[in-house]
């Protein structure tokens, strides 16, 4: 059983999603932008809670405060990471600078209820149906949750006791990197039993 012989819109958009890490200078229709969040409220959450709140930052000089605050924690997380994570990182290319939180056209910034049920689970969630739908649009984004959260959050003037999720810049990719790898399905799903493949129906004896 692959995924690549299954057909469907969701599939199609998921399959076509990647991580975007550079924008074109080119505007965003903000219809399209509402057409996203309207999508991510109606993800299910715990005990309906709904713990999501959205800032849509299209100022320059917010998004340039937000970078420098998001960067300034970076800084001190790259120079402690190690290992693995760390070979992966400059196998990327990636340090402690975001330039995308200044080039894409806007920031959506996810915030988090945390005294909600289920909280971050809802959030990320709505975060799913967030990245389908702005697929949907053509739109391209990367979900970026900087190393310390308080210090971008503090740019927002938001309620107390909301704490900063994510931060979603938002635009046209410029970016070719391929999309990064996913396992197989016959490595990550089985059925009744750890090691047992599921069979599609139209296989069955």
């Amino acid at each position: 059983m692959s995924g690549k012989t299954m057909t469907g819109k969701v599939l199609e958009l998921a399959t076509s999603r990647k991580t975007v890490r550079k924008f074109s200078a080119k505007q965003v229709s903000m219809d399209d932008i509402l057409y996203a969040l309207e999508t991510a409220r109606q993800a299910p959450s715990g005990a309906n809670g709904q713990p999501w709140r959205f800032i849509i930052i299209t100022e320059p000089d917010l998004k340039k405060r937000i970078r420098d605050a998001s960067e300034k924690a970076e800084r001190a997380l790259y120079t402690k990471v190690k290992g693995d994570f760390k070979d992966w990182l400059l196998n990327h290319g990636l340090s402690h600078e975001k330039p995308f939180l200044e080039e894409a056209p806007l920031l959506i910034a996810v915030l988090m209820n945390p005294s909600a049920m289920y909280a971050k689970e809802s959030i990320w969630t709505a975060i799913g149906h967030l990245l389908l739908a702005l697929e949907e649009r053509g739109l391209s984004t990367i979900t970026y949750t900087p190393s310390n959260t308080n210090l971008p959050l503090a740019e927002l003037d938001a309620p107390q006791g909301l704490k900063l999720e994510a931060i979603l810049p938002v635009g046209y990719s410029d970016d070719e990197t391929p999309k990064e790898p996913k396992k197989d399905l016959e490595e990550i799903a089985f059925m009744n039993r750890w090691g047992v493949k599921p069979t599609p129906p139209h296989s069955r004896a």
